[in-house]
């Protein structure tokens, strides 16, 4: 028999023979005490009712203790001994048999794997000989089970990564971003001492087809198949998750103060370096948006209603503010820029919030938005430019008028507040149903900020000798061209004339006496420029 369709692996490694560790750990003998590290694979399995039947045991042979053979402590430590030198597999007696101070010491001692089952022996050899014969279709029962748990645990990251660990014992998991920070799940599966080498990996898309994240397993080999169970099992998991996400952007586009509440506590915790997950203790930061994970990856619910003053749904319980935040598909590593949309001309009350952020964040995909001031502001991950572009369109689409600005792009969300202070000051001289760039603003729209007759008394002042030579005014035409573009050269393309006439144009504006060598009198004569063209 192969293993199961899709599965991950060949035939070959799901009809491996089964070791005594799996049939622990999610078969026959689940529930039951093991002492040994159970690493021994079972090829058959023959019942033992008195020692002498030792003699026609086969290697690898899982021995159940009846009758006479586990009638004490003494029986059954000589059925131990018996089973060494024969290679079997494990020794199967029924609870109580033997002290198990006694036992953990003799089988450590002689390395072989005992097991206490507080089943019927006879059905217990039963179940475990059908599971040795058919290793494929009980490694298949336990993905189907597997199946059925991840069902019954919905739409939550922390319930699936509770029902992956909890299935498949010895061996952990993780959920983790595209950056490799923990989301869910358990620390271990992160360690390279214990992943070993057959670490399991599959993607996990969102509803859009963009990568939300991977799931990582690893651990002791429970066999040679044991691998591309897990995996199969990994990859059964996919669907609750995208499912999640899912969820969780539907509940974040029907409540603008729900999302911006979790935005808010994002901000707060990257800048108090708390988005750093991978704690040696399993652990995320709680809070209002945000709950206690536990080293499983199982629930604690915490207080998810956040400033919106509701609680989440049971669905949602118990989700981190990190990992709601990769499920929305906002961008939490890497290079980001803040933007900033605020009124033109009017005032934003609270009820107009909800719809200007619901018509933000369609509008970039993928971006949260929260109020800022008289505003709306957030990040996104996109280019400045596109960005920028986004914005133009969401300025069109909104129903009243507006400005946009766009920050310069950051590290990553603990400096978003810096690229935050660039996105509002362009917004503020963007004008109305404009989009500026922080990172393009010049002395034109910084100076734009600022009324203008406030500096045209003091402009004309420096510009009154030039002005008082330059009848034609082309040498303060070829002065802002030098100075707006830093040399001769690009200013005598731009004026679309030869190199020479500007060098000389320059030497007439020196003997009017401006030292153009001196920074001081270029930044003086360049501000005073642009007052002057303004006019």
């Amino acid at each position: 028999m192969s293993g199961p369709r899709g599965a991950v692996g060949g035939a070959a490694e799901w009809e491996a023979p089964v070791t005594v560790a799996e049939l622990v750990n999610g078969g026959p003998l689940a529930g039951a005490r093991m002492y040994g590290a159970g690493e021994s694979p079972v090829h058959q399995v023959r019942i033992v009712d008195e020692l002498a039947v030792f003699s026609s045991v086969a290697p690898h042979t899982a021995v159940v203790l009846i009758g006479a053979a586990a009638s004490g402590g003494w029986a059954v430590e000589m059925a131990m001994r018996r089973a060494w030198e024969q290679a079997a597999a494990c020794v199967i007696a029924p609870v109580g048999a033997v002290g198990a101070g006694s036992s953990a010491v003799l089988s450590e001692r002689l390395g072989i794997t005992l097991v206490f089952v507080t089943a019927d022996p006879l059905v217990t050899a039963v179940e475990v000989a059908s599971a040795a014969a058919r290793p494929a279709a009980a490694r298949t029962q336990l993905v189907a089970r597997c199946a059925t748990r991840l069902a019954e645990a919905g739409a939550s990251a922390r319930r699936v990564l509770g029902v992956l660990n909890a299935e498949l014992p010895g061996t952990s998991v993780a959920f983790v971003d595209e950056y490799g920070t923990r989301l869910a799940g358990r620390t271990a599966a992160l360690s390279s001492g214990i992943v070993g080498a057959w670490p399991a990996e599959v993607v996990v898309r969102g509803p859009a087809g963009e990568v939300l994240g991977r799931l990582v397993a690893g651990g002791p080999a429970r066999s040679a198949g044991w691998p591309s169970v897990v995996r199969t099992v990994l990859e059964l998991a996919v669907a609750p998750l995208a499912a999640w996400a899912a969820t969780e952007r539907l509940a974040a586009a029907g409540d603008f103060a729900l999302q911006s509440a979790l935005a808010e506590r994002l901000l707060s915790e990257a800048a108090s370096g708390s988005e750093h997950l991978e704690d040696t203790a399993g652990s995320e930061v709680p809070g209002s948006l945000g709950g206690l994970e536990d080293s499983d990856g199982s629930d604690v619910p915490g207080d998810l209603g956040g400033r919106s003053g509701r609680r989440s749904d049971d669905r949602r319980a118990g989700e981190g503010v990190w990992a709601r935040a990769v499920a929305l598909g906002w961008a939490v590593r890497g290079p980001v820029s803040a933007f900033m949309v605020r009124p033109s001309g009017w005032t934003a009350d609270r009820q107009d919030a909800p719809t200007a952020g619901e018509v933000i964040a369609a509008t970039l995909g993928g971006a949260p938005v929260v109020r800022r001031g008289d505003g709306w502001a957030g990040w996104s991950a996109l280019e400045p430019g596109e960005l920028a572009e986004r914005l133009g369109a969401c300025l069109r689409a909104l129903p009243w008028p507006c400005a946009a600005g766009v920050g310069t792009p950051v590290t990553g969300l603990r400096a978003v507040g810096e690229s935050l202070l660039g996105a509002e000051a362009a917004a503020f001289l963007a004008g109305g149903g404009r989009v500026a760039r922080s990172d393009r603003l010049g002395p034109a729209e910084l100076l734009a900020a600022i009324p203008g007759g406030v500096l045209r008394a003091p402009a004309t002042v420096v510009l009154r000798p030039l002005m008082a030579a330059d009848r034609e005014g082309t040498l303060l035409e070829t002065l802002g061209a030098v100075l707006s573009e830093g040399g001769a050269v690009r200013a005598a393309e731009r004026l679309g004339v030869h190199r020479n006439t500007v060098t000389a144009r320059l030497e007439r504006i020196k003997e009017v006496g401006y030292d153009l060598d001196d920074p001081a009198t270029r930044l003086a004569l360049h501000l005073a420029w642009h007052v002057i063209r303004q006019d």
